[in-house]
C-alpha cells in the first residue's frame, strides 16, 4: 500500500510529540503499527528527537494532566501514580552524588530510618510480633533527618526558601511554573508538622491542586522516612498535627489554627473572600501565612497585596514608603514595610541555579511571548489596556465536574446535544485553535467551553481531517472559520462533509468589532463559563485591545496574532463559536434536539 507524504508527515509530527508508534498507528488509523517503525528508521525520526529523560517525560505528562479541563477519575489516578513515580525517580537522584558527601548523606538518612525501626524491634519481648505501628506514626523522624534529606533532595533555588522560612511570619513569592514548588511545600508543611505538631492548612486554586499536595506529602513521607500516611482532605499525624486540605473552600477549616498556604493566589477567582477567612486561622503563636503564584494582571485584587497598595490604602502615613521593585525581589528575599517576605524566582533564575528538569528553549517556543513572559518570567499582564474586565472574567470559571452531561472519555462525550464549533489559525504560523462551545437552550443556561483543541505543525489536510473525526463524535451543527491564510484551506476541505454545518468569517474591520463585542456583551452578562484549569483563557481575553486601523483611523478590536503573541487564538476561536448567536439574542431559539428513533 502506497502512503501519501502528508500521512508520513503527520506521523513523524506525531513521534516527535513522543507518541508511541500503536499510539500514532491508531491515531492516523493505519493498518499496521510496522510502518511506523519502518518510516522512523527509514527517515532517521530519532535524531530530530532531544534528550528527555524519564523524569522530564514524567514532569510533562503531570503538567499536561493538571492543566487538563474535565479530569476523569481515571486521569486523576494517572495524577497521583505520576506523583508516586517522580517521587520514586526524585529518590533515586538524591542517592546520586551531588557532592563529596553525597553519599555519607544518603548513608545517613537510611540510618536515621532504620535505627528507629530496629530500636522499636529490640523493645518487643522475645517470642511475640512486632507491635504495629501508630497510624501515621512519625514519631522517629528527628531534625537532623529532614536536613539530610534536603540537602539530597532538594534544589538550589527551593533550599533559599527553606534556609530563609523564618525570616518573616508572613511570605508571598512570585515564581516560574513548573519549577517545583507545590512539592517543596508540600516538603516544608510535613516537616514543621512533624517537628513542631502544628496544624498545615493548604487552600488551593482547585481541587486537583490540593490533591497534589496530599499526594505529595504522602510519597515524601514514605520513600524518604519510611512512613505511611493515610487520609483524604484530612490527615492526623500520630503526633495531632493536622493535614488540611481546603482547596477553595476555607469554611471547613476555620475553626483550626496553623501554618496557612496559598497556591496559585493570582488565579482565584475568591481571593479577597479565602484570604480573610482563611489569615485569621494564623493569627495565633507564630503561625506562618505563605502565599506563592505565577503572575496573571495586575487587575487580580492580590496584586494590591503584592504591591504593597493594600498596606498603604487609607493611611496618609504610609502613602510615600516604597517597596523593592519585582526586579530587585529575583531572587534576593527581602523584608518589606508590610512585614512580608517577598521573592520573586523566574524559570531563568533557578536554571543558573542548576535546575535542570526543564529546557528553556523549548518553553520558548512552545508558548507565544506574552504566555511565556507571565508563566516563566513572573510579568504581569498589564492592566487598562484591554476591553474585558478581569473580575468578571474570573466570574467565568467554574468547576466542570459539575457538568454532568459531559463525559470526554466517551464515545459521544456530549450525547446528542447541540455543539457549536469556532477554528482560527496562527496568521503566520501553521499552527490552529478549534474550539467546542455548548450553546444554551434556554434564558438562565450559559455557554461552556466543552474542550479546546490545538495543532501545531500540521497542514491544512492534517487539521480538517481531525475535525473531521471530532464532528464524528460530537453533534456539531455550526462550524465557524476564519478564512485569512491556511484557514482557507481548511475550510475548503471541511466544506467536503460539513458543507451545512460550515461557516466562513472573512475578516475586515466590521467583522472583527462584531466577533468582540459580541464576546464583550456575552462576559458583561455572565453567560459563558470554562473549566478552571483553563488559566490561559484569562490571558488570551485580556490581549483584546480598542486600536486604530493605519489607514482609516476607525477603532476596531484586535490582538496583534504574530509568531511572538499568538495567544489570541484561543479568544478568537471562542468568538467564532459564539458568533452563531445574533448580537441581538432576545429573540428565542429553535430547539436543535436530536430525537433518537
Amino acid at each position: 500500500m502506497r502512503y501519501n507524504t502528508e500521512l508520513i508527515k503527520a506521523a513523524q509530527a506525531l513521534y516527535l510529540k513522543r507518541h508511541t508508534p500503536k499510539e500514532i498507528a491508531k491515531s492516523l488509523h493505519l493498518k499496521n503499527v510496522r510502518i511506523v517503525y519502518y518510516w522512523a528508521e527509514k527517515y532517521k525520526w530519532s535524531l530530530l528527537l532531544s534528550e528527555e529523560s524519564v523524569e522530564d517525560a514524567i514532569n510533562r505528562r503531570l503538567a499536561l494532566l493538571i492543566g487538563r479541563d474535565d479530569k476523569t477519575e481515571l486521569e486523576l489516578k494517572e495524577i497521583e501514580s505520576l506523583v508516586i513515580q517522580h517521587v520514586k525517580l526524585v529518590n533515586a537522584r538524591s542517592k546520586t552524588p551531588k557532592k563529596a558527601e553525597s553519599t555519607e548523606i544518603t548513608n545517613n538518612v537510611n540510618t536515621a530510618v532504620n535505627s528507629e525501626q530496629n530500636l522499636q524491634q529490640s523493645n518487643e519481648k522475645p517470642g511475640k510480633k512486632p507491635r504495629r505501628r501508630r497510624k501515621n506514626d512519625i514519631s522517629g523522624i528527628t531534625k537532623e533527618t529532614f536536613d539530610d534529606v534536603a540537602q539530597t533532595l532538594l534544589y538550589p533555588h527551593q533550599l533559599y526558601v527553606r534556609e530563609h522560612k523564618q525570616a518573616s511570619r508572613y511570605r508571598f513569592i512570585l515564581k516560574s511554573r513548573q519549577i517545583g514548588f507545590t512539592f517543596y511545600f508540600a516538603f516544608e508543611a510535613f516537616e514543621d508538622a512533624v517537628l513542631t505538631g502544628n496544624n498545615q492548612i493548604f487552600v488551593s486554586s482547585s481541587k486537583a491542586q490540593a490533591r497534589v499536595f496530599s499526594m505529595y506529602i504522602k510519597q515524601i513521607a514514605g520513600k524518604f522516612f519510611g512512613v505511611e500516611i493515610k487520609g483524604g482532605d484530612f490527615i492526623t499525624l500520630s503526633n495531632h498535627a493536622n493535614l488540611i486540605l481546603c482547596a477553595n473552600n476555607v469554611s471547613t477549616a476555620q475553626s483550626y489554627s496553623g501554618n496557612v498556604y496559598f497556591d496559585e493566589v493570582f488565579w482565584m477567582s475568591k481571593f479577597i473572600d479565602l484570604y480573610t477567612g482563611a489569615k485569621a486561622m494564623a493569627t495565633l503563636g507564630d503561625f506562618r501565612i505563605t502565599l506563592f503564584s505565577t503572575p496573571s494582571t495586575k487587575d487580580h485584587p492580590c496584586y494590591k497585596l503584592w504591591s504593597g497598595e493594600e498596606w498603604k490604602d487609607g493611611s496618609p502615613k504610609r502613602k510615600n514608603i516604597d517597596f523593592p521593585a519585582d526586579e530587585t525581589l529575583r531572587m534576593n528575599g527581602t523584608i518589606c514595610p508590610d512585614k512580608f517576605w517577598r521573592l520573586l524566582i523566574t524559570m531563568e533564575d533557578a536554571i543558573n541555579l542548576g535546575f535542570d528538569k526543564v529546557d528553556i528553549d523549548d518553553l520558548k517556543d512552545s508558548n507565544s511571548t506574552q504566555a511565556f513572559k507571565i508563566l516563566y518570567c513572573c510579568k504581569f499582564a498589564e492592566s487598562g489596556k484591554g476591553v474585558f474586565d478581569f473580575e468578571k472574567l474570573q466570574k467565568c470559571i467554574t468547576d466542570t465536574s459539575k457538568w454532568q452531561d459531559l463525559d470526554l472519555k466517551a464515545d459521544r462525550p456530549f450525547g446528542n446535544r447541540e455543539v457549536w464549533a469556532g477554528f482560527d489559525p496562527s496568521r503566520t504560523r501553521d499552527n490552529a485553535t478549534f474550539v467546542l462551545v455548548a450553546p444554551p437552550l434556554h434564558p438562565d443556561e450559559k455557554f461552556r467551553v466543552l474542550t479546546i483543541y490545538q495543532w501545531r505543525g500540521m497542514n491544512f489536510k492534517y487539521m480538517a481531517n481531525e475535525i473531521k473525526k471530532i464532528k464524528a463524535k460530537f453533534n456539531i451543527t455550526y462550524i465557524g472559520i476564519d478564512i485569512t491564510g491556511i484557514g482557507y484551506g481548511v475550510y475548503e476541505h471541511i466544506k467536503e462533509f460539513a458543507r451545512r454545518e460550515v461557516r466562513d468569517i472573512h475578516y475586515n474591520v466590521n467583522i472583527k468589532n462584531q466577533l468582540v463585542l459580541k464576546m464583550v456583551d456575552v462576559v458583561e452578562e455572565g453567560r459563558i463559563e470554562w473549566d478552571e484549569e483553563q488559566k490561559t483563557l484569562i490571558t488570551a481575553f485580556m490581549s483584546i485591545e480598542q486600536q486604530a486601523t493605519a489607514k482609516s483611523n476607525q477603532i476596531t478590536y484586535a490582538a496583534s496574532r504574530t509568531e511572538q503573541t499568538g495567544h489570541a487564538d484561543e479568544f478568537f476561536a471562542i468568538a467564532h463559536a459564539v458568533f452563531n448567536e445574533p448580537l441581538n439574542n432576545t429573540k428565542k431559539r429553535q430547539s436543535k434536539w436530536v430525537l433518537q428513533k
